[in-house]
């Protein structure tokens, strides 16, 4: 990271020895684990948040319009499941 800044983080010590753990499993500090936790988890509600406002946005019956709309092609051997 270019830019940072430090911030006093209270774990409980269960988790905190968890964290441990597996940081010095993937060779990397424990500073680096929390950050990319915090970053994936930033990554998944930024992910929910667009998909909702997508949703929202969404016009259904011209939707199931496309779904029931005649051609295209059968599926392949194999793509019924």
């Amino acid at each position: 990271m270019s830019e940072s800044s430090t911030y006093p983080l209270r774990l409980p010590r269960s988790v905190k020895a968890a964290v441990e753990k597996l940081a010095r499993e993937e060779g990397i500090s424990m500073n680096q684990f929390v950050a990319t936790a915090v970053a994936e988890k930033l990554a998944v509600m930024n992910t929910a948040a667009f998909f909702a406002e997508r949703r929202g946005r969404a016009d259904l019956i011209a939707f199931r319009k496309v779904l029931r709309r005649p051609g295209g092609i059968p599926p392949r051997e194999g793509d019924e499941a």
